[in-house]
């Protein structure tokens, strides 16, 4: 399933040329799907946000492991770009176009998540620490934050909801 709604922010008007022009970033590895499995276990029907999820691969992995995702992108391009690809074994992900940055929470499927993902997705964020506290915001109790990122970005791999507040407090401190 996926929702219509269109992401209308600066973030949208960067990124949906780039998808809607087949544009296409690091895709999701071997090693990165191995260490989510290992990281996360089985899903047993807990809830998944992927932000940023671009063509899906990574919601498509949640899913396989059980979890009951939603990808979420501000490119429309993006979101229907992974809604047409195969789901694959385990649950179908739902698609949302969205803009994490500004959108109103309240129209994500889940109040909150037992995982939030977010691949490559951290430094292009402009107010980080607003952007921090939003995840935390939507992080279930005992849940976990991971985020995949490249070589030249680092964020803490995987984040209990205290450890999140605790990153947090450091960084809007810095900034």
């Amino acid at each position: 399933m996926t929702t219509t709604a269109t992401a209308s922010t600066a973030a949208a008007a960067y990124w949906e040329p780039l998808w809607a022009a087949g544009r296409r970033y690091r895709q999701l590895e071997d090693t990165e799907n191995q260490l989510l499995g290992d990281h996360l276990g089985p899903g047993r029907a807990r809830p998944a946000l992927d932000i940023g999820c671009g063509d899906g691969a990574l919601a498509r992995r949640l899913a396989q492991l059980g979890y009951r995702t939603t990808g979420i992108d501000c490119s429309p391009s993006a979101i229907a770009l992974a809604a047409a690809k195969a789901p694959g074994p385990g649950r179908v992900p739902l698609w949302q176009c969205m803009d994490i940055t500004t959108d109103d929470l309240g129209t994500l499927p889940e109040p909150a998540y037992a995982v939030i993902t977010c691949r490559l997705v951290y430094r292009w964020i402009d107010d980080k620490p607003a952007f921090l506290d939003r995840v935390r915001r939507l992080l279930a109790p005992g849940g976990i934050c991971v985020g995949l990122l490249g070589a030249w970005e680092y964020t803490p791999p995987v984040l209990d909801a205290a450890r999140l507040e605790e990153y947090t407090s450091r960084r809007r401190a810095s900034w």
